[in-house]
C-alpha cells in the first residue's frame, strides 16, 4: 500500500495545487470523493483493467459513470490519469488530497475510541484540549470498543495516544516479560 501511496502522491499534489490556484478546493475534494468511489467499484475496476480499451476510451467511460459531477478541468485530470494507467489510484489520491487540504486549513480529524460512551461535555473538553495541543481545528469522531476495558485510544493523523486499560496491561505484560 505504501507503494501505491507513493505513486499517487504527485497526482494528489498536482490536483491540490490546481484546485488551490483556482480557489476550488471544496469542489475538487467532492469530485475526488465521487471519482474514488467510482474507481473502487468492481465493475469499474474490470473496465479500467481491460487491455482492449485505449486511455481515451477509459477516461471517457469513467467520466460517463461519474456523470455531471466532474468539471472539465477534473475530466482533464482523469484523462492524464488514464494516459498514465493510474485511474486505479484515485482512492489514494483522494486521501492524500484531503490530507493536503486539512494541512492548509490547519484542521485534523481525530478518532477517539473508548470502552464506554463519552458525554458531549467530555467530548467538547477533549476538542478544546486537542485544539491547543495540536494547534489545529479538531473534528472529533468517537466510537466504542468494549475490549478496551476502560480509558481511550486517540488517533490524530500519525499520532496515537493509547490511554486504555487494555493498552496499559499490554505494556505491563511486555515489561514483565523482558
Amino acid at each position: 500500500m505504501a507503494e501505491l501511496t507513493t505513486l499517487a502522491r504527485p497526482y494528489a499534489r498536482a490536483a491540490f495545487e490546481s484546485a488551490r490556484a483556482d480557489s476550488q478546493l471544496n469542489e475538487w475534494a467532492q469530485a475526488l470523493v465521487v471519482a474514488a468511489a467510482v474507481a473502487s467499484e468492481p465493475k469499474v475496476k474490470q473496465l479500467l483493467a481491460a487491455p482492449g480499451l485505449t486511455a481515451a476510451q477509459k477516461s471517457a467511460a469513467f467520466a460517463d459513470v461519474c456523470g455531471s459531477e466532474l468539471s472539465d478541468k477534473f475530466k482533464n485530470f482523469v484523462s492524464v490519469l488514464a494516459e498514465n494507467k493510474r485511474l486505479a489510484l484515485l482512492p489514494f489520491i483522494q486521501t492524500l488530497f484531503i490530507d493536503l487540504k486539512s494541512q492548509l486549513e490547519k484542521a485534523i480529524n481525530v478518532e477517539v475510541t473508548t470502552a464506554f460512551e463519552i458525554s458531549a461535555e467530555t467530548q467538547s473538553q477533549l476538542v478544546i484540549a486537542l485544539t491547543k495541543k495540536l494547534d489545529r481545528v479538531v473534528t472529533l469522531e468517537s466510537s466504542i470498543d468494549k475490549s478496551l476495558i476502560g480509558g481511550a485510544v486517540i488517533r490524530a493523523g500519525d499520532t496515537v495516544i493509547d490511554g486504555s486499560v487494555k493498552g496499559r496491561l499490554a505494556k505491563l505484560a511486555e515489561a514483565m516479560n523482558s
